[in-house]
């Protein structure tokens, strides 16, 4: 048994595959092996003994039956509890086992009863596998809400919440507005399924889309487990499984606009519908951290935020830190909102958020800084205050004469660059391969404005923009622009980024090819941030038309001229708050212990290779890979994620993106295996990508599909 909780660090929508989430498991229950209940180890537990079913049937109407993990405090059967409801394709058995047990036994020995679902098509449940978010997943949560509501350990009172998916449909299905549901707390999710998820960005493709893609299509080749939804026929129901397997990855390049099919569970298209309180958690470092910002100031139910220093975790395993008593915080929200207690929560400050003193750095554990708050967002009291890009490559509070100023492409622009969604990993030992490093190289391939040393500190907390008086020689371009901190020495760290596919400049709906040569005035919105710069150190402001490999180039180099004096960055300067200093600190972070043990692994590595005579770069990231033996069900998780990205310095055609995912669990003579790629390049016109699919049941390859698709660059 480990008495710490690495191996729950571990886990993140990036490794799941992995299965490091390993914890003591009953025996199933309601499915084919012998009803067993035991106590939910969590310490420290609240009043209430806990025993759990492993596996419940949930009805749907039209006949498929989903699978369900339950917690139930052993006094519920006589005196009935508010449920606490979570929901996704991860395999609650196996791959969200260990995240599971570090809350829900916890919350049911509080007076909870929690549910954790397979989506259809997904873990044990019945069904076909699903793409991301259909009507389909909002219409079953909507029937399992009705279903937990009327059980007779329930007092119909329900909650929803969950990270990434499951934090994505919390809010779904509360647009559905289910009578049962009464509050969510939804954790590095998006209101908006374009803009802010791993798809596109700015209008550009994130390369998040190629590895989570793969990963997903073996996801959702993964076999249910024989143990509880039986052995006899357990091969066909695989093989009848992977052969409904579609290539979403092809399917989400083929919509490179914000059209219809992305504007479905993209609760932002009208936030009128969401009802019910709703508690929106992010991270500094993770991708989903603009979200927390639109659904304030966009929804009209109570509602709190809350941003701290994380990458895609619980706060209560929050990397890098401070991580904070996060179980002990959202009790206070569910027992105002499903118990009607008087916990004091909605008398505090609508927002709270970690004040960067620095930018996460790798092998640091923790962000210097500290929690301020917000009574309403948009704040009042934040105002914006403008710097001029000027001609001699400063940051000025007024303009200067306006100055053509050219920037020659380069396509490894971005070699820094981190990724889009910093592992999540969840230690700092992992995340090395993955945060934005110092800035200096990009810095001297792009143009840059410097302020001249702070004398005092600057503080900000909001979403940056930048106006960009531009023109471009190409009808696609983009451009990236880094808002960086420098300190004396010349380090350079970045604070926050944004990017535009300058065909969007005007939406991302209906884009429009550029007129080579004419003159744009365009605003690029940066990810939202609280940082304080802090005094001796200068502002930079870094542009640049490349952003590799987070993402992909455009068509053709393009070379940029930027006009000086009518260029300008907008920073949401924050003055100080003395109310902060009496906010209510939060508690120290619990997590439950949970049983596991790894049974090989190796670090993550993220190697660049330079051809100077071709000119040609490759990277190569791997995120670290082994096992995990889980001893209570005797199951060995394998898992391995590979990703290749290939560029020409001096062109943009032939970028190579190149992802491998290999999943499996062993167990006695059961050893089903997943090997799932796939292989995106770029020409001028179009993209062409290409996967792979192979299942094998231990060393017999039981069944192998692919797909091989061309799509014309819709102006991106």
């Amino acid at each position: 048994m480990h008495d710490d909780h690495d191996d729950a660090d571990w886990v993140s929508r990036r490794d799941l595959l992995l299965g490091i989430n390993a914890a003591l498991v009953a025996l199933s229950t309601g499915s084919v092996m012998p009803a067993l209940a035991r106590n939910a180890a969590s310490s420290p537990a609240g009043t209430y003994a806990v025993h759990e079913i492993e596996n419940s049937w949930i009805p749907m109407s039209d006949g498929v039956k989903l699978a369900a993990r339950i917690w139930l405090p052993d006094s519920a059967q006589q005196h009935p509890v508010p449920a606490i409801f979570n929901y996704c394709p991860y395999f609650a058995r196996l791959n969200s086992r260990l995240g599971d047990e570090t809350r829900f036994p916890y919350y049911a020995s509080h007076g909870y009863a929690c549910v954790r679902v397979d989506i259809r098509g997904s873990g044990d449940s019945d069904g076909k596998p699903l793409d991301e978010y259909v009507q389909q997943e909002q219409d079953d949560g909507v029937e399992i809400i009705k279903w937990i509501a009327v059980q007779h350990w329930c007092t119909g009172a329900v909650g929803m919440e969950g990270i990434s998916w499951s934090g994505f449909n919390s809010l779904q299905v509360a647009a559905r507005r289910p009578p049962a549901l009464k509050a969510i707390i939804t954790h590095c999710s998006t209101d908006d399924r374009y803009t802010d998820d791993a798809h596109y960005k700015g209008g550009c493709i994130v390369n998040d889309m190629f590895g989570w893609g793969t990963e997903y299509l073996a996801k959702q080749g993964t076999p249910s487990d024989p143990e509880i939804t039986g052995r006899e026929g357990w091969r066909e129901r695989w093989l009848e499984r992977l052969n409904a397997v579609e290539f979403n990855l092809g399917t989400w390049l083929t919509h490179p606009h914000r059209d219809d099919f992305w504007k479905h569970g993209s609760v932002i298209e009208d936030y009128a519908q969401i009802a019910c309180p709703v508690y929106t958690i992010g991270g500094w470092v993770d991708g989903y951290k603009n979200s927390v910002f639109r659904l304030l100031a966009g929804l009209k139910v109570p509602r709190k935020g809350l941003v701290g220093p994380w990458t895609h975790v619980y706060p209560h395993r929050g990397v890098p830190g401070p991580a904070i008593g996060y179980l002990d915080e959202a009790l206070r929200w569910w027992d105002h909102w499903l118990k009607g207690r008087a916990t004091g929560i909605m008398d505090e400050p609508l927002l709270r958020v970690w004040m960067q003193d620095k930018s996460a750095q790798p092998d640091e554990p923790n962000v210097p800084g500290r929690w301020v708050a917000e009574e309403m967002w948009p704040s009042r009291r934040i105002a914006e205050q403008s710097y001029f890009m000027n001609g001699s490559r400063r940051l000025d509070s007024s303009a200067a004469k306006e100055e053509r100023v050219v920037l020659e492409p380069l396509q490894t622009v971005g070699g820094a660059s981190g990724n889009w969604c910093p592992s999540g990993a969840g230690t700092s030992a992992d995340l090395r391969i993955d945060l934005p490093l110092d800035q200096r190289i990009d810095d001297a391939r792009s143009l840059v404005f410097d302020s001249a040393p702070l004398t005092e500190p600057v503080e900000i907390l909001g979403e940056p923009a930048v106006i960009l008086s531009l023109a471009v020689d190409k009808s696609v371009a983009f451009v990236a622009v880094r808002l960086n901190e420098v300190r004396p020495s010349g380090e350079s760290s970045r604070v926050t980024y944004g990017i535009l596919n300058l065909c969007h400049r005007d939406g991302d709906a209906s884009p429009a090819p550029l007129e080579p040569g004419r003159r744009y005035d365009v605003r690029v919105r940066l990810d939202h941030i609280a940082h304080r710069f802090q005094p001796g150190n200068a502002i930079r402001v870094a542009i640049s038309t490349t952003y590799w490999p987070l993402i992909v180039p455009s068509p053709e180099p393009v070379t940029l001229s930027l006009f000086s004096g009518a260029s300008a960055l907008i920073l949401p300067v924050r003055p100080p708050r003395l109310e902060d200093v009496q906010l209510k600190p939060f508690g120290p972070p619990i997590v439950p212990t949970t049983e596991a043990h790894t049974a090989s692994s190796k670090p993550g590595i993220r190697v660049v290779e330079t051809d100077t005579g071709s000119q040609a770069q490759m990277i190569r990231y791997e995120v670290g890979n082994g096992s995990v033996t889980i001893d209570s069900i005797r199951t060995r998780l394998i898992g391995d994620i590979k990703m290749r990205y290939g560029i020409r310095d001096n062109d943009t055609a032939a970028a190579v993106i190149e992802a491998e995912i290999t999943a499996g669990w062993e167990r006695d003579n059961w050893r089903p295996r997943l090997l799932a790629s796939s292989t995106f390049t770029t020409t001028k016109e179009e993209f062409v990508i290409v996967g792979e699919l192979s299942a094998f049941d231990g060393d017999e390859k039981v069944l192998a599909r692919s797909w091989n698709q061309k799509i014309p660059r819709q102006l991106v």
